[in-house]
């Protein structure tokens, strides 16, 4: 995993979202330009998570320079609107996203092409490549975080081989839960979202399954069980909706 500046990226993000409170009650019409690339500046996050930064994909770049390439982009797009064309559209907001969404994934796309290295590959290829997933990378990220807690070795073998010391580089933890709520807030159910957050102790303790089944009170005698089912569900469902890039960082 690449070294990203933690600090400044939980800056960037409180300072976005504290900005975007402010704008709160204001219509499409009442924005400055300054104001309306702050209400964007989501968008471009969204973007810029689509691509894996991983170093054979991305080269040099990182996330922190994704967000500020794509941030960029943005600028360079508000300054190009045409608002009498857009006050004619139904749904503005819809418009400006799309409008937004294509400058900004395209001036990202080609500065990742621009410092992959010297080999050029067909830009049909990359799209290709770009539109493949790979469900058993996504399979191996989340069940190596969320199943994998507490296993129980199941010999003496197995117990020696977990005692060899890790000498590889730990992930930067903070990072990691924030991008894992991110993920699960998109994709699970709240119940879900829950016994997940509790389980792994992604902004808390880690709790047990009969702990987690008293705080959601979901009711019975085996209701414990019940939560390793919803788990399991919520892998399923995270396995099966988020994209191999997204989780390539990490592996």
């Amino acid at each position: 995993m690449k070294k990203y500046n933690i600090q400044n990226y939980i800056r960037y993000k409180e300072d976005v979202k504290k900005s975007i409170n402010n704008l709160e009650g204001l219509f499409w019409d009442e924005y400055t330009r300054d104001e309306l690339v702050v209400k964007f500046m989501p968008l471009v996050e969204s973007m810029a998570r689509k691509f894996s930064t991983a170093g054979h994909a991305s080269g040099v770049l990182s996330i922190l320079d994704l967000l500020q390439i794509g941030n960029e982009a943005l600028v360079r797009a508000v300054d190009k609107l045409n608002w009498e064309i857009l006050n004619e559209k139904e749904d503005v907001e819809k418009s400006l996203k799309s409008f937004f969404s294509k400058r900004i994934k395209g001036a990202i796309r080609r500065r990742i092409d621009r410092h992959r290295g010297n080999i050029r590959i067909p830009e049909h290829k990359l799209n290709e490549m770009r539109s493949t997933k790979d469900k058993a990378m996504v399979q191996m990220f989340f069940n190596s975080i969320f199943l994998s807690i507490d296993k129980p070795m199941k010999n003496e073998e197995e117990s020696m081989y977990h005692q060899i010391e890790d000498s590889s580089e730990p992930y930067n933890i903070q990072l990691l839960n924030l991008y894992l709520k991110s993920l699960m807030q998109k994709h699970l159910k709240n119940q879900e979202y829950e016994v997940l957050r509790l389980s792994y102790g992604l902004d808390c303790e880690k709790h047990s399954a009969k702990q987690i089944a008293s705080i959601l009170k979901i009711p019975g005698v085996s209701n414990y069980v019940r939560v390793s089912e919803i788990k399991r569900q919520a892998v399923d469902r995270l396995i099966n909706n988020v994209d191999h890039s997204q989780v390539l960082d990490y592996l």
